[in-house]
């Protein structure tokens, strides 16, 4: 058996919450979905975007407090990473749509089944995207000290003879 690296058990870690998180987002669409379609009857267009949507509200939460959390955290960066993330959520759901609507519509794949396949592309995409621009670190810039070049001495003119 091999010994992980602390900064790989750590994102080792990362990967088992973003797993972890994922599913929560998938299962909690998934169930709305069938919830709207089975027992409310509601057809397959809202029923697939309302379901989207509240899967995406419980990711963010894990997304941004668990899995990408960081030790001190200000409003003005949670704004932003929200921003970034429905953004993002926003570009999903068309791609979801396309897939999932599309397995529907032209090859008569169950919209159940069709979650799966969204759900498999959409692992990979988000981990990367979330990693390195929603929810990445800032870097804050390096701090250099303030050494300033002495000042120039003035020097006086002194006016010569004939000079102009």
């Amino acid at each position: 058996m091999f010994k992980l690296k602390k900064r790989q058990e750590k994102e080792l870690r990362r990967i088992t919450a973003y797993m972890v998180s994922g599913g929560a987002q998938f299962w909690s669409g998934y169930a709305a979905f069938a919830v709207l379609d089975i027992v409310l009857s509601v057809s397959f267009w809202p029923a697939r975007v309302l379901s989207y949507g509240l899967g995406v509200v419980v990711n963010f939460y894990l997304e941004r407090f668990w899995v990408f959390k960081s030790k001190r955290i200000s409003k003005k960066q949670i704004d932003v990473s929200a921003r970034k993330y429905y953004i993002l959520m926003f570009i999903n759901f068309l791609l979801d749509m396309a897939i999932v609507g599309g397995l529907y519509e032209i090859f008569g794949v169950s919209a159940y089944i069709g979650q799966f396949v969204s759900a498999s592309f959409f692992t990979v995409w988000n981990y990367l995207l979330f990693k390195l621009w929603v929810f990445a670190k800032t870097r804050r810039a390096p701090v250099h000290s303030t050494v300033r070049a002495p000042k120039a001495r003035k020097t006086k003119r002194v006016a010569t003879k004939g000079a102009r």
